[in-house]
């Protein structure tokens, strides 16, 4: 700001590219927790059948495997394509970065 930038400018071109990653990490985290805390959601789930009971029923009876590897590879690209986003914006930096 003292360059003459007003607060967005500011906040888009310095603040955000230096706290991306750890927005990402956090969000990666608690996406990967969630999962995690199975014994937790049946817990508080009540009647509704959540994703990760779902898989854990489905895993536990083995009857659904086809589907639940379908399902498990569609999460995993969802979680890897945040990550690769994140790569490509640190990398694309520049020498500030490093």
């Amino acid at each position: 700001m003292d360059l003459g930038a007003d607060a967005w400018q500011t906040f888009r071109r310095i603040t955000l590219p230096m706290i991306s990653t750890s927005l990402v990490a956090g969000a990666l985290l608690a996406f990967a927790l969630s999962f995690d805390e199975v014994i937790v959601t049946t817990f508080t789930a009540g009647a509704q059948n959540t994703l990760p009971l779902w898989i854990f029923g489905a895993i536990r009876l083995g009857q659904r495997l086809p589907e639940v590897n379908v399902v498990v590879l569609f999460v995993m690209a969802l979680t890897f394509l945040p990550v690769l986003l994140a790569y490509r914006l640190t990398n694309q930096a520049g020498p500030m970065v490093k």
